[in-house]
């Protein structure tokens, strides 16, 4: 049965698609991971198209981001409506216009796919290093968890800082949210053009600088009016968490998603509470549901609203049963007695210990920097450190830290798998396999709900490239990559060199391997070791010759080729609905 209507986006695509309708400047500086952003309103505009206000869109490519953010700035004055997208080093170079955009209360949106901050070495990856460099600038944080809520927030966060003249940075995990292929339900036009106020959007017009109607702005004060006039815009501060629940819930009654400031999810009873924001919410809820099917008592609390941090909010979340919560931060703050997030927590939660049966005890734990994998077994390492009579006040998961031994040991079962289909193909990064990939995922959206995602590296043209492949009849959220494969495809060199990759297949699995060599000489160059595990996993092992497969799949715009055809041909089922297999 096809499923409601959706199409398939990575984080970057849905970002920039409810950007592009809402705004009419784009200074931009391209930068990965977030480069894609820039690149799509680059496209839209020089192929003319309107936003949804019918007017013409204008794109500019500055020398730097810290020309993009002088220029975001004044777009900002003239009374636009006017967005950029960035990450890492170049979100730290604009933070001197983000001081003054925010002390100046000019409302626009900076999406950011977050990136490490080049410390001992530069890392391209994603953390939340850079968000939280720069969250003393006076903007609001809106934080997605998923394609579709990038998609969402980007739209509720650009509705809320018209209303409440707070600047907002909407953020994800860049290369994990940001490259993920996902479905996603569409926001229709005429939804995204009733959520922006229109008095807002006046007021905001009505406020720019013009000739005819002088003010004076920007000036320099002294110790006399320096420190009320900065104290003044504490009721913007006051209004804002409200402002954006107010939106969330009319974003809701539009769409009937529905986005909490803070949103528990779990055991109503929760003793063990861990504390996330950004994808790892999605691996965390995830195993959690699972541990709490099995006779567990623990919870989840997202965090969608970083900032403004409005702990009564965060309190009224939680359940009043718990006794022990960890806070993860995806970023390391050297020298601190505890990353940011773990920091509000902490003296929110105790602040308000009248509203749990017992004082909770608060953790504190680092996670995923630069990419670094996060899993439902580092989730229930998490917990049970949180079982132990003393559990580790700091700690790191997904790291083996034999130097100031704060690791968890993460070594669980998770055999548990999603209901869905899942495939690793061990593609060459280059455009033609590229291309292929997204076909598939593209084909495959047709009739199911589909996750893709393809590992990147610093290796270039014809460097192995690992993707990802999850479909099936249900929304499919598991920000982490394939460990127990259906389907897995290489080549006979990376067979050889990677004999543990038949470690990957589950129980029933198929392996593909591509080679130009007789079946014979094949097999006497296959690693003896896989035998048995192909036999202890019940796994089938099938050879081809993909230079002699002629075959191409191709329905209305999409054409696949290579080892992502002959996943289409070995899965028939998948073909019925589109009449290819015969």
């Amino acid at each position: 049965m096809k499923q409601p209507q959706h199409k398939t986006f990575t984080g970057n695509e849905a970002a920039a698609h409810i950007a592009f309708r809402l705004n009419e400047v784009f200074p931009i500086y391209p930068i990965t991971p977030a480069t894609c952003m820039s690149v799509l309103v680059e496209k839209w505009n020089a192929q003319g198209m309107p936003n949804i206000f019918r007017n013409e869109t204008q794109v500019s490519t500055l020398q730097s981001e810290a020309g993009v953010a002088g220029a975001l700035h004044g777009a900002l004055q003239t009374g636009s409506l006017a967005t950029t997208f960035t990450a890492s080093q170049g979100l730290l170079l604009m933070i001197p216009n983000m001081y003054k955009m925010a002390g100046q209360l000019l409302p626009h949106v900076i999406h950011v796919a977050t990136r490490s901050i080049a410390t001992h070495a530069l890392s391209v990856f994603g953390d939340h290093s850079d968000i939280m460099a720069v969250r003393n600038t006076g903007y609001a944080f809106l934080g997605a968890a998923s394609v579709q809520e990038v998609m969402d927030f980007a739209l509720i966060s650009q509705a809320a800082s018209l209303r409440s003249r707070i600047p907002f940075v909407h953020f994800f995990d860049g290369f994990r949210t940001s490259h993920e292929y996902n479905s996603v339900r569409v926001i229709p036009d005429e939804i995204i053009k009733s959520m922006i106020p229109s008095e807002a959007l006046r007021a905001h017009r009505e406020r720019a600088l013009n000739p005819n109607h002088p003010v004076i702005r920007g000036t320099a004060q002294g110790a006399d009016v320096f420190f009320q006039s900065r104290e003044a815009i504490n009721p913007y501060y006051d209004a804002c968490a409200e402002i954006v629940q107010q939106t969330m819930d009319q974003f809701a009654s539009l769409t009937g998603r529905s986005y909490k400031l803070f949103e528990y999810s779990g055991h109503p009873e929760a003793e063990h509470v861990i504390v996330a924001m950004g994808s790892a919410i999605s691996t965390a809820e995830q195993t959690i549901n699972q541990l709490n099917e099995q006779g567990e008592k623990c919870g989840l609390l997202k965090v969608r609203l970083f900032r403004p941090f409005n702990a009564e909010s965060l309190i009224k979340a939680l359940p009043a049963t718990t006794q022990k919560i960890a806070v993860l931060d995806r970023c390391k703050e050297p020298g601190a007695q505890g990353e940011p997030l773990f920091n509000d927590i902490f003296m929110a939660v105790h602040k308000n210990t009248k509203h749990f049966e017992s004082p909770p005890q608060v953790f504190g734990g680092r996670y995923g920097l630069s990419s670094k994998e996060f899993t439902p077994a580092m989730v229930q390492a998490v917990l049970e450190n949180l079982k132990q009579p003393e559990p580790k006040k700091e700690f790191t998961i997904g790291i083996e830290d034999d130097l100031t031994f704060l690791s968890l040991d993460h070594r669980f079962d998770e055999s548990y798998l999603l209901k869905a289909e899942q495939a690793l193909f061990m593609d060459v990064n280059e455009s033609v396999s590229c291309d292929s990939f997204k076909n598939l995922v593209q084909l495959l959206s047709e009739d199911e709900y589909v996750q893709a995602y393809s590992e990147i590296g610093y290796g270039k043209s014809r460097s192995v490239r690992p993707s990802h492949l999850r479909h099936g009849n249900h929304p499919i959220e598991a920000p982490y990559l394939i460990s127990e494969a259906n389907f897995i495809c290489c080549t006979l060199q990376q067979l050889i060199l990677r004999p543990d990759l038949v470690q990957n297949l589950a129980l029933g699995g198929q392996l593909l391997v591509h080679s130009t060599k007789s079946k014979e000489e094949v097999i006497d160059e296959l690693p003896k070791s896989i035998f048995p595990e192909l036999k202890k996993k019940q796994s089938k092992l099938y050879l081809v010759n993909l230079t002699h497969l002629k075959d191409v799949y191709k329905v209305g715009e999409y054409q696949v080729s290579g080892f992502h055809a002959c996943y289409l041909a070995m899965n028939s089922r998948l073909l019925e609905s589109f009449g290819l297999f015969h």
